[in-house]
Parts: structure tokens; C-alpha cells; sequence
């Protein structure tokens, strides 16, 4: 990303040998100015949007806004691990010039991060599937404690799952070609971070598609539009629409990384060939803006969503959270209380309805 010269630490583990100069930058200052912006605003706007799942979490006690907690925690993570640690202080500031078992531990952290920020939406995918497709067994099965265990077992495997990154070579400075370890490595990147959960995310939006379009066929065969139906299925909509959205976003800003890996492992090398190291900044510069787009995403598409936004900006949920639990305590005491009294009343009435029943048999005076 920065030109600098290819040569290793004292001390250091790493014993490739640089026979061939690098390839230049061509981007030269633009990828710091770039990152910098990212991380300006991605940082700020990814905990607005934590703020805003956890209110909107603990309002409807959905697992929806759970998974989506997740997503962006685990894109905070991503800005904090690859953008800063990675791109900024490793290569822009440092140039890569710090003990070699330091950047390899940090690598673990990274793909970790990055492949959390990745299959956190799998669980979303999932849980809306079960919603439109199953309906019955979602209510069964999702709610916010289960999502939380899932999106712990996730964060786990992903962890798991960087550790082998460790021998991960570095592209722009390792000049020799790609050895047995290097494939490895690289296939099973790409597998985890684009092939499988691409595969994932199309087969199940293909399902919820199709079963969205039966629903609406049998509506307009049955002539049933508008009412509480209308409402749901909006809603419903709106839900699938931000699903889509994620997930489509996810597809096309990762896949030209995806590409270029690959042609780097079976073509040309980053470090050889200046146009290959080109497109590599440029798609690695594509796909980090993944980590900060889904809050205008959540924007466009959810109108809850914009109004806790707007509530918290304005600061109205601390100030107006604490009469409004008061308002429902004191409803619910209200509603205790004239249940309480009507059972009460309910008890007393078979007691008396002999002594009226008595003096309604009575005969009348005769006087």
C-alpha cells in the first residue's frame, strides 16, 4: 500500500529473501487519506448504530436486532484490527518494520475479525428464512437469549478459525511464488470469507424470494389486500429488503478482493506485477467500506430505525424513557387493581343473589 523498502527487522523469524525489487505504489498517498476517512466515519457511525440496535433490542425483544448488534460490533472490530492496526500503524507508519511474530499475531486477530464481520450475517439469514418459510417453528426457536449463544459460538469459530493465518505471507512483499502452505491458505481464505456464506446467502434469499412471490400470488388470488395482512406483509418486506441489502452489499464490494487473490495466487504476484498490486489496494480499499455502509443502509430501509436514530441524537429515550416506565407501571397498577376489584365484585354477586331471589318469591301484602 505504501512504498517502502522490503527489508525485515533484526531479530526477525522470516527468512525470504527479496530477489526482485517491488512493485510501485501507484496509489501512493491515497489508500492513508482513505483509511483515515474510513475509520472518521465508520468508527462514530457503527456505535451510533450499536446504540440504536440495543434500544430498538430491548423495545421489541426481536433476535433480529440482536444479529444485527453483532454485525456491527464485529465491523467495529474489522475497522479496529485491519484499517487501524493493519493498514495504518503495520504498514503506513511502521512499514511493516516491527517484530515478525507481532504482525503474525495480529494477523490472527484480523482474519478473526473479518471472517466474525462475515458470518454474523448467516445467523440474520437464517432467523429470516425461519420467519417467512417457517413461521411457526421461528416463534418456537427465536428469541434474543438463543441469538445471543449463537452469535457466541460464531465469535468463537472465528477466533478459531484466524488462528492458521498466523503463516499467512505477506503479498505486496514476499517475491518468490506461492508455496504449497501459500495455496492452502489463500483457498481456504477465500472459501471462508466469499464462496460459502455467498452460497449461503443466495440459496436462502432464492428461498424467501420464492415464498414471498407465492404469498403474493395467493393474495391476489384470494382478493384479500389491505387490513392487518397488508401491515404484516409490509413489514415483512421492509425486514427482507434490509436482508437483501446486507447481503448483496457483502457480495459485491468483496468480490473484486476475491478476485485479485486469486489471480495473485494463479497468474501474476502483487509484488511483481504493479497492476495486480493496484487492483489489490483498490479492492482491498472496495471491501472495507463494507464495515461502514449498513448504517445508511438500515436508514433507507427501516423507518424504526431512523426514528431511534433521530431519538437518539436528540437525547429523548434518557429523558423520556423513565416517565414512560413509570406511565406503564402506573397503567399496569391501574389495570391489577380494577381486575382485583371486578373479581372481588364477581365473588360477592352469587352471595346475594338468593336474598334477592327470596324477595322476589315473597307474595305481595295483602294490605
Amino acid at each position: 500500500m505504501i512504498s517502502s523498502s522490503n527489508s525485515t527487522t533484526p531479530g526477525s523469524t522470516v527468512e525470504t529473501t527479496y530477489n526482485t525489487p517491488p512493485s510501485k505504489c501507484v496509489l501512493g498517498a491515497l489508500p492513508v487519506i482513505y483509511y483515515s476517512a474510513l475509520l472518521c466515519v465508520g468508527v462514530p457511525v457503527n456505535i451510533l448504530t450499536v446504540v440504536v440496535l440495543s434500544r430498538l433490542a430491548a423495545r421489541t425483544k426481536k433476535a433480529l436486532y440482536v444479529y444485527l448488534q453483532a454485525l456491527t460490533g464485529s465491523d467495529i472490530l474489522t475497522q479496529l484490527f485491519i484499517i487501524f492496526v493493519g493498514f495504518l500503524l503495520e504498514t503506513a507508519i511502521f512499514h511493516r518494520e516491527v517484530p515478525q511474530l507481532l504482525l503474525h499475531s495480529v494477523s490472527i486477530l484480523e482474519f478473526g475479525a473479518n471472517h466474525a464481520s462475515i458470518w454474523s450475517a448467516v445467523p440474520l439469514t437464517v432467523d429470516r428464512y425461519l420467519a417467512l418459510c417457517h413461521p411457526l417453528q421461528h416463534r418456537r426457536i427465536s428469541y434474543p437469549a438463543r441469538a445471543r449463544r449463537i452469535i457466541a459460538v460464531v465469535f468463537a469459530l472465528a477466533l478459531v478459525s484466524g488462528v492458521p493465518f498466523f503463516w499467512w505471507s505477506d503479498m505486496w512483499r514476499v517475491s518468490g511464488p506461492p508455496t504449497a502452505l501459500d495455496r492452502a491458505l489463500i483457498w481456504t481464505h477465500v472459501t471462508i470469507i466469499y464462496f460459502l456464506p455467498c452460497s449461503i446467502f443466495l440459496t436462502l434469499n432464492a428461498l424467501i424470494l420464492r415464498r414471498l412471490r407465492v404469498r403474493q400470488r395467493q393474495q391476489c388470488q384470494d382478493g384479500r389486500s389491505g387490513g392487518q395482512q397488508g401491515a404484516s406483509s409490509y413489514h415483512l418486506g421492509k425486514t427482507t429488503a434490509m436482508l437483501l441489502a446486507v447481503t448483496s452489499v457483502f457480495s459485491v464490494l468483496w468480490a473484486p478482493r476475491t478476485v485479485v487473490v486469486l489471480y495473485h495466487l494463479h497468474v501474476s504476484s502483487v509484488h511483481g506485477d504493479w497492476r495486480v498490486h493496484l487492483a489489490y489496494d483498490l479492492a482491498n480499499m472496495l471491501a472495507m467500506l463494507n464495515t461502514a455502509v449498513n448504517f445508511f443502509l438500515y436508514c433507507f430501509v427501516s423507518r424504526p430505525f431512523r426514528a431511534a436514530v433521530r431519538d437518539v441524537l436528540l437525547l429523548k429515550g434518557v429523558l423520556l424513557c423513565p416517565r414512560r416506565a413509570l406511565r406503564h407501571q402506573h397503567a399496569a397498577a391501574n389495570v391489577s387493581t380494577s381486575s382485583l376489584s371486578s373479581s372481588h365484585k364477581r365473588h360477592l354477586r352469587p352471595s346475594t343473589k338468593p336474598h334477592q331471589g327470596d324477595s322476589m318469591a315473597q307474595p305481595p301484602s295483602t294490605s
